[in-house]
Order: C-alpha cells, then structure tokens, then sequence
C-alpha cells in the first residue's frame, strides 16, 4: 500500500509546500537556466510559477500582487534580478 494514502492533509501540504521550496531553492543556484530555456524545455518559467502563486493567492481570497509573487520566486525584486541575471 501507499503510504501517501496515509498522509493527512495538512502532511500531504507541508510536503507539497517543501517541495516547492526546494523548487525554488534549485531555480535559485542556477540562474544561468534562462526562463527562455525553461519555456523551451520544460513549458513554464519563473514568471509562470509566478503567476500560478498570484493566482492561488487569489483563490483563496488573498491578495498578492504579481510583483510581490515575481520577488517571491526571483528571491529579489525582478528588475534586480534581471539586471544582474539575465542574459541578451
């Protein structure tokens, strides 16, 4: 049997939650990995879990703008990020 089938809601969020973290984490020592080579290869990017955290913020009657989801992800703001990150 599977033991997620065991997990409680809240076990089932929190691993949810630190494997996002993680995803983050990862995304975070590797900024050479343009968002470009992310939308090529895997169909999203940093903006995209961006606006997928606005939205789930949204549905739950919260209200985070797409700057703040943006600094979230990014670690900093995203024109700080870009300028130091980004390449042409």
């Amino acid at each position: 049997m599977s033991a997620t089938k065991y997990l409680t809601e809240y076990q089932n969020l929190e691993l949810e939650a630190a494997a996002f973290r993680r995803l983050l984490k990862h995304l975070d020592e590797n900024k050479q990995v343009q968002n470009i080579d992310l939308m090529n290869l895997a169909g999203f990017c940093r903006n995209c879990l961006a606006k997928w955290y606005t939205a789930a913020a949204e549905e739950r009657g919260l209200e985070i703008g797409y700057e703040d989801a943006r600094e979230r992800v990014y670690g900093m703001p995203y024109a700080e990020w870009k300028e130091k990150y980004q390449t042409p």
